[in-house]
C-alpha cells in the first residue's frame, strides 16, 4: 500500500467524465418526451399550454413535430371531430392553446403545412364539404363540432390578423355560395340547445348579440380585402349568399347584421344594389336599417349621411330624385304592412312595438334629413 500521501495523489490523477458538446444530429430532445402515457401528456398539456412541447423539440423539424403531435393527439379521443360525447369537454379550446403557443413565430410557409396537417389528421376538408352540401340543420352534430374545432382551434386564439390567415384558409377551398354556408356555420346564431338559427334567422328578429360575431368576421373579412383572390365583390357575393340561407332572411335580420357590420359595409352593399337598379330592395333595406336603428339605440345621424351617399352616387338629378321618391314610397308601404297586420287582429305584441317604432323611426329620420340639407343650403 502506498502512503496517504501517494493515495492522494492517484484519486486527483483519475480521468473524470470528459463533457462535450451535444451536436444537433446527436440530439433527440423528443426521446423522453415520446415516451409519456397519453393521459400524462393531456395533463401536460392542459397545464403547460405546450410550452414544454416546445422546447422538448425546438431542434426538430416541422414535419417531425407535426408527426409526433398525430402520434399523441390519436390516442385522445376530445382531440377528434365527432369522437367526444361530453358536452363540456374543454379539449378543443386546450388543443387551440396548445397549437397558438407551439406555432407563434413560425413563419407562413410552417403556418401551410400545420393546416394541412390539421386538415389530413381531422379529415377536415371533407367533413366541412358534408356539411355544407346537405340541407342545412339536418347534420346539426357535425355543424357544431365543425364550429368548435375551428373556432376554439384556429381562430379565436388568435389576434385579428392571424385569425383572418387561418378563416382565409377553411373558406378559400370551396366556391362562394358554400363559402357563405361556412361562415353561417362557423358564427352564425345559435338556438339555446346550441344548434344553428337555420330557420330562426328567416321567420323572427334576431338581437343585436345573435348577430354579432357574425358580424364581426364580415368586417374583418373586408378590412382585409388586398388580399389576393378576396375583393370587394366577393365580399358583396358572400354578403348576398348569406342572407338567403336557408331561405330569404327576416328583413330586420338583415338590416340589423348591415348595422353591425359598420357605414362602410353597409354603404358598399346599398350603393352596389342601387346601381344594379334594385331600388325597391334598396329602399326597403334603408326603412329597416332606420327601424333598427330606432331600436337598438343607434344615431340616426349615420343613416342619413349613409343615405345621402347613396343619393349622391347617382349620375343626375332626376335619378336622385326616383331613388327619394321610392324610398318615401316604402316608408308608406312597410307602414301600412305592419299596421294591417296588426289591425287584423294578429295579437303580437312585438308587431305593436314594430309599428310604434316605425312611426318613430321614420319622424327621426326626415326630422335629420331635413335639417341637413337646411344646414347645407
Amino acid at each position: 500500500m502506498g502512503t496517504p500521501t501517494a493515495q492522494r495523489s492517484r484519486r486527483a490523477r483519475r480521468p473524470y467524465p470528459v463533457r462535450t458538446v451535444t451536436t444537433r444530429s446527436q440530439c433527440r430532445p423528443s426521446v423522453r418526451f415520446e415516451r409519456l402515457p397519453a393521459e400524462v401528456f393531456h395533463m401536460i398539456l392542459d397545464r403547460l399550454s405546450g410550452l414544454l412541447f416546445k422546447r422538448c423539440t425546438i431542434l426538430l423539424p416541422t414535419k417531425d413535430r407535426l408527426k409526433f403531435i398525430s402520434s399523441m393527439f390519436s390516442q385522445i379521443p376530445c382531440f377528434k371531430l365527432e369522437e367526444c360525447t361530453a358536452a363540456d369537454c374543454l379539449g378543443f379550446y386546450s388543443y387551440g392553446v396548445f397549437l397558438k403557443t407551439m406555432i407563434s413565430g413560425w413563419d407562413e410557409v410552417e403556418w401551410h403545412r400545420v393546416f394541412n396537417f390539421l386538415c389530413s389528421f381531422t379529415n377536415l376538408l371533407p367533413k366541412i364539404k358534408m356539411a355544407v352540401t346537405g340541407q342545412p340543420g339536418v347534420s346539426w352534430y357535425l355543424e357544431l363540432q365543425l364550429r368548435l374545432f375551428c373556432r376554439q382551434v384556429l381562430l379565436d386564439p388568435w389576434p385579428c390578423k392571424d385569425t383572418l390567415f387561418w378563416l382565409t384558409r377553411i373558406l378559400k377551398p370551396w366556391p362562394v355560395v358554400l363559402q357563405a354556408r361556412l361562415l353561417f356555420i362557423l358564427y352564425g346564431p345559435l338556438l339555446p340547445d346550441s344548434t344553428l338559427a337555420w330557420q330562426g334567422i328567416v321567420e323572427r328578429e334576431m338581437s343585436h348579440s345573435d348577430l354579432w360575431h357574425l358580424a364581426r368576421v364580415i368586417v374583418l373579412l373586408y378590412s382585409n380585402l388586398d388580399l389576393k383572390d378576396w375583393t370587394t365583390d366577393t365580399m358583396q357575393t358572400i354578403l348576398e349568399e348569406l342572407i338567403v340561407l336557408p331561405e330569404v332572411w327576416h328583413m330586420e335580420n338583415v338590416a340589423r347584421l348591415l348595422v353591425l357590420c359598420g357605414n362602410t359595409v353597409c354603404y358598399s352593399i346599398l350603393e352596389n344594389k342601387a346601381h344594379n337598379g334594385q331600388l325597391r330592395q334598396v329602399s326597403r333595406l334603408i326603412v329597416h336599417i332606420i327601424l333598427v336603428c330606432e331600436k337598438d339605440g343607434y344615431c340616426m345621424n349615420s343613416v342619413v349621411k349613409m343615405v345621402h351617399q347613396v343619393c349622391q352616387s347617382f349620375n343626375n338629378t332626376s335619378e336622385r330624385f326616383t331613388f327619394i321618391q321610392r324610398l318615401e314610397d316604402m316608408f308608406s308601404e312597410v307602414t301600412m304592412e305592419v299596421y294591417e297586420f296588426v289591425t287584423a287582429g294578429n295579437h303580437h305584441e312585438d308587431m305593436g312595438q314594430t309599428l310604434w317604432s316605425l312611426v318613430e323611426s321614420s319622424a327621426h329620420f326626415h326630422a335629420k334629413f331635413l335639417h341637413m340639407f337646411l344646414k347645407n343650403e
